[in-house]
């Protein structure tokens, strides 16, 4: 449909892997990574083009965003679909020139490491997530450890497709080599040992609201570098921040972010579990638990190149609904919940959502239950296998 597409994602989660085995030996591939390429891109961007023809695929977009223009004139004078497909690690050092210079003109993806869906073979095909009784005949593993055990592993294809790989290693230089060195490269970032601090604080807070007067006070900065290095997490797909969903009908709503790690093994190493049991029995494993279920969610929608409308809720009566799926103008509550046994208390919050004015669909709670089942005549229990 688009003249160019743009797969952003996190480093080593499969970008460039996934493009150049859908384009075989059809498209030439550059990548910026090349030092030589990225100074002919930047000082000469005309005579890269012309050397550079395409279809192409250019890897690691963002050291290169005055290209983005110039991608731009041959686009519009070539007018074809397909021209141009780009990756990127970071989108805040190039989505301002790609938003101005290719609006209309590409397509977005976002790429993060392996669902659910994806290494269980179970519901590749099926739609993004929603509640409903679809749920109640999909077949799952209902196995406590070995959900752990991928919570401690995470999603990043090479721990996930290497039998013997070392989680501790792999992210000791994932940490090291991709996310200290790159982001230095691209952020006013001067200590390195106060950075990997915060990364590390922000990691135990998973879950929670945020709020950067402690995360700055443990970290030892000010509030306003606290707020910058999280958008830095943020916009280099290391963290996730659900907004809280209010109107003007009520001031009593907390507006709040939440924060979430978007890879589990990646956060459970930051805060130090070293196996998935003392992270199942540890005082982190609701929060990790509630991660996952978020990122088993996101990943249902960004790949399939959709915006997730996730949302959360809390009053200051201390109401709360851990996600809200707003889907055509109608809201889906789920709750998440690491527990087997199934209560009718779970769901008591979620006629809260009436006062809204919105048709209330279909509402889950994400747990460990051994079956899917109905709590109530609308909501259900579903394990977070079936996601």
């Amino acid at each position: 449909m688009f003249p160019s597409i743009l797969v952003c994602g996190p480093r080593q989660v499969g970008k460039t892997t996934l493009l150049r085995q859908i384009a075989g030996k059809k498209r030439q591939y550059v990548s910026f990574d090349d030092l030589s390429l990225r100074e002919l891109a930047k000082n000469d961007p005309r005579l890269f083009l012309k050397q550079f023809k395409p279809p192409l695929i250019l890897d690691e977009i963002q050291y290169v965003p005055e290209l983005l223009p110039y991608l731009k004139i041959e686009i519009d004078n070539t007018k074809q679909s397909g021209m141009y497909w780009l990756t990127g690690s970071q989108h805040f050092a190039m989505m301002k020139h790609a938003s101005e210079s290719l609006a209309g003109r590409m397509a977005l993806f976002t790429l993060l490491g392996f669902s659910q869906r994806e290494l269980y073979g179970n519901g590749l095909n099926e739609p993004p997530f929603l509640p409903g009784e679809a749920y109640l005949n999909k077949s799952f593993n209902n196995d406590i450890n070995a959900t752990f055990g991928q919570i401690f592993k995470g999603g990043m294809p090479f721990l996930n497709l290497q039998k013997d790989a070392d989680r501790d290693v792999y992210f000791n230089s994932y940490l090291q080599t991709y996310i200290l060195r790159n982001l230095r490269e691209l952020t006013q970032v001067a200590d390195l040992t106060k950075f990997t601090r915060f990364i590390k604080i922000c990691a135990a807070r998973t879950g929670q609201l945020l709020n950067y007067s402690n995360i700055a006070q443990d970290a030892d900065v000010s509030v306003q570098t606290a707020k910058n290095w999280l958008s830095v997490l943020e916009t280099s797909f290391m963290v996730y921040l659900m907004q809280p969903y209010y109107s003007n009908l009520t001031s009593r709503l907390i507006k709040t972010p939440k924060l979430y790690f978007l890879d589990t093994g990646l956060c459970a190493f930051l805060t130090a579990w070293n196996s998935p049991e003392t992270l199942m029995n540890g005082a982190m494993s609701g929060a990790v638990f509630e991660t996952m279920v978020v990122t088993e969610v996101l990943k249902s929608y960004w790949n399939r190149g959709l915006h997730a409308p996730l949302f959360y809720y809390r009053d200051k009566e201390g109401k709360e609904i851990d996600m809200i799926i707003e889907n055509n103008d109608m809201f889906f509550p789920v709750e998440v919940k690491l527990s087997s046994t199934v209560r009718r208390e779970w769901v008591k919050h979620f006629s809260v959502l009436e006062k809204f004015k919105k048709t209330i669909g279909n509402g889950a709670v994400i747990c460990l239950t051994d079956r899917p089942q109905f709590i109530d005549a609308k909501n259900l229990a579903i394990n977070i296998r079936q996601i």
